[in-house]
């Protein structure tokens, strides 16, 4: 199934994507925001209404992030050796963490802003995993069964904020920078996500390309991790990554400018399409 968080004349709901359009879950069901419904445990209830008359057309509404309200946005670093190459950095043995928030985010075909502080507005597409069953120090083996579902996620990042200091969170989470969509497919239909295939393009252009399985830290293995720390929630996200190809690591730097185009495809999810809007 694909589910995904959206909004029609004002109101905010949430639905189920089909071939005839998009069922809208929030007018049909008890829980009002699909967070709320990861949390009932109950995908059956949106599976069954599979086969209703759609609401809407697909282009009739304005998505937003998937999850708009998570109680948290795990974001992780250097974890495709590509990229710890290009940055010159080292493989370190745990995973490098880092925290972005709800507000920074937006949905598929909503505009990313580069903020006026900055020209280093980078590009780094990723996998994003939603966690659907709440758990605390979760078992590598036990860890997908946590996965309500996978989707694209555009980690835009403002490259001379996140070096002000060792800390990455200043450049990591400025307002409508973080492109989250354009849907979450339910993890039944995606049972290993180490298959997946992620490709992020600039106004067209191949930037970055790679097999998930090239993560350092697997999936599994930060849902254990990041578990550990404190429990993951129904509606939790976890961001898992970029690969090598950022702009601020290429020769001359790549950034995002006002009137770029920046896609981010995984295999079997879809595409997060999202224009690059300055902000003024």
């Amino acid at each position: 199934m694909k589910l995904c968080s959206f909004s029609k004349d004002g109101a905010s709901s949430y639905g189920l994507v089909t071939d005839k359009g998009l069922v809208d879950l929030g007018r049909r069901l008890a829980e009002k925001t699909l967070r709320d419904f990861l949390a009932s445990g109950d995908m059956a209830k949106a599976s069954k209404l599979a086969s209703e008359e759609p609401d809407y057309a697909v282009e009739e509404v304005t998505f937003d992030p998937v999850i708009p309200n998570p109680d948290k946005i795990i974001c992780v670093g250097l974890n495709y050796h590509d990229h710890i190459t290009e940055t010159g950095r080292e493989e370190t043995p745990n995973p490098v963490l880092f925290a972005r928030y709800s507000g920074s985010q937006i949905g598929h075909g909503a505009p990313l802003i580069k903020p006026l502080e900055s020209d280093m507005f980078d590009y780094e597409g990723e996998v994003a995993v939603i966690i659907g069953k709440e758990g605390r120090r979760i078992s590598e083996e036990d860890a997908l069964s946590h996965v309500a579902g996978y989707s694209c996620y555009n980690d835009g990042s403002v490259r001379d904020w996140q070096k002000h200091t060792h800390q990455f969170m200043p450049g990591k989470t400025f307002a409508g920078t973080g492109g989250f969509g354009p849907w979450m497919v339910t993890s039944d239909e995606i049972p290993d996500p180490s298959k997946l295939h992620l490709q992020t393009r600039l106004n067209g252009e191949v930037v970055q390309d790679t097999d998930v399985s090239l993560l350092v830290t697997s999936i599994p293995r930060l849902i254990a991790y990041c578990s550990t720390i404190l429990p993951l929630l129904p509606g939790d996200v976890i961001v898992s990554g970029t690969p090598g190809g950022v702009g601020a690591r290429r020769s001359p730097p790549l950034f995002m400018k006002d009137g770029d185009v920046c896609e981010v495809e995984v295999s079997g999810i879809g595409i997060l399409s999202n224009p690059v809007k300055a902000e003024v």
